[in-house]
């Protein structure tokens, strides 16, 4: 009898192991070793080979025509395509820029206002700088504007709001899910928790979710919305991606949500149908990365036909906010920030959250040292602050940059406040930006 259990995954390689495509690939896939993900390209073999028509080996005959070579595409080096296909290729690419035909996508609408030539130019010099080659005036000085705006305006200011939704008690209570997949399913839980300790989960509401990725957070609330039989109420997803595997496509209730791809710093609210059909919005995102954040911001902000009621948006990844982009430009540059002193604020807050305390740089260069004993390190930099340290400049610098954005939301008729929405040992990024319309506004838990 035949053996009927399943193929055996392939085993984890060296690094110059999966450097060399293995022999031995499934028929039905092609051969080729991915060796970023560690295992074999999906796609089917071409007819009479073992590889796909993205990864076939040159032959003689494309060595010696160089039309049959396939070479990186110029718009998304990720992927291949004939040098013969090359100009068709980049009239339907998906990483071109396309011309929207829709009236909700409106290029840069909620960009910022874009910076003349010489400051852009000055701007992507200051994003080349390290913050070991600074002067040591210039390195101290940030760190002591950054200190005293913090203990001026944020320092025992935020207060902890640490709630759990009924929805997620079940998944909650799986032990044998990991410490990664119980992390976002807390986080979820507390979210959805405070909207309903705010009384949010009402009829007639659109919930926005910004930079939604596969859709768990917006699971379970259209799960929640289900349950509560809310009267025409629905989940708005936004994202740029159009992405596999997506939780939403698991609800029985499919009518509950509504997936729009379009990137935030082009989209238009008032002009998306799927708004008009509620009387009220509610914004909300569990991870949008730095300048996604003020896009957010921005395009709630904005757009005087579409008010927002209500926003909840757990703050991360402060090294990728942008100058052009923040929203807090006009309180930083009163309290003496400088566009120079913002990018290196930028780089600081990685300090908070880093873990080692060392630039992925150098832990690069170290593990190849470990390595390679013949490989030729990175020169030692002698740190000038503690680790302790670090990670408390780096923290305050994140909150100052709430902080401006606070300030905006209020200048724009919006109550505003940060929160701890989760203990430090579920994520060090553990604060939630939380506003409400100053006529709506009630007493926070």
């Amino acid at each position: 009898m035949a053996d009927a259990s399943p193929a055996k995954k392939p085993k984890m390689t060296t690094d110059v192991e999966a450097a060399v495509p293995p022999a031995a690939a499934a028929s039905e896939n092609c051969a080729h070793w991915v060796h970023r993900k560690k295992r074999y390209c999906k796609m089917s073999p071409n007819k009479g080979s073992l590889f796909c028509g993205a990864h076939e080996p040159p032959s003689e005959e494309s060595q010696e025509n160089s039309d049959a070579e396939r070479i990186p595409c110029p718009l998304d080096p990720k992927h291949t395509v004939f040098k013969r296909k090359l100009a068709k290729h980049l009239s339907i690419c998906n990483a071109r820029d396309q011309v929207s035909t829709v009236p909700y996508i409106v290029k840069n609408i909620n960009a910022g206002e874009a910076l003349e030539v010489s400051k852009q130019q000055e701007l992507d010099i200051y994003e080349k700088l390290k913050l070991h080659e600074l002067e040591d005036a210039e390195f101290y000085g940030v760190i002591e504007k950054v200190k005293k705006l913090f203990d001026k305006h944020i320092a025992d200011k935020i207060d902890e709001i640490h709630l759990q939704h009924a929805s997620l008690e079940e998944p909650l209570s799986h032990d044998e899910y990991g410490q990664e997949t119980r992390k976002h399913l807390v986080q979820t839980s507390a979210l959805l928790g405070i909207l309903e300790n705010h009384q949010q989960l009402v009829n007639n509401t659109s919930f926005i979710e910004f930079g939604a990725g596969k859709g768990q957070l917006a699971f379970y609330l259209a799960t929640a919305l289900d349950s509560q039989q809310l009267l025409n109420s629905q989940v708005v997803l936004v994202d740029r991606l159009s992405l596999r595997h997506k939780k939403d496509n698991k609800l029985t209730n499919k009518q509950l949500v509504q997936r729009i791809r379009a990137d935030i710093a082009d989209l238009r609210m008032s002009q998306l149908p799927e708004l008009q059909r509620t009387q009220r919005n509610v914004a909300l995102s569990k991870h949008l990365c730095g300048a996604a954040t003020d896009l957010t911001l921005r395009c709630i902000l904005q757009d005087a036909a579409c008010s927002t009621d209500y926003i909840l948006i757990a703050l991360c990844c402060h090294h990728r906010c942008s100058w052009r982009s923040y929203v807090g430009k006009s309180w930083l540059l009163e309290a003496g920030i400088t566009p120079r002193e913002f990018v290196i604020i930028t780089k600081m807050v990685s300090w908070a959250v880093c873990g080692s305390g060392l630039s992925r740089e150098r832990r690069k260069a170290m593990a190849e040292a470990e390595a390679d004993p013949h490989k030729e390190a990175l020169p030692e930099v002698s740190q000038r602050l503690s680790r302790e340290e670090r990670e408390l400049i780096g923290y305050q610098c994140k909150r100052v940059l709430d902080f401006g954005r606070l300030e905006h939301l209020k200048a724009n008729g919006y109550e505003a406040s940060l929160k701890f929405y989760v203990p430090r040992d579920v994520t060090l990024e553990n604060v939630i930006l939380l506003a409400r319309r100053a006529k709506c506004n009630k007493n926070d838990s």
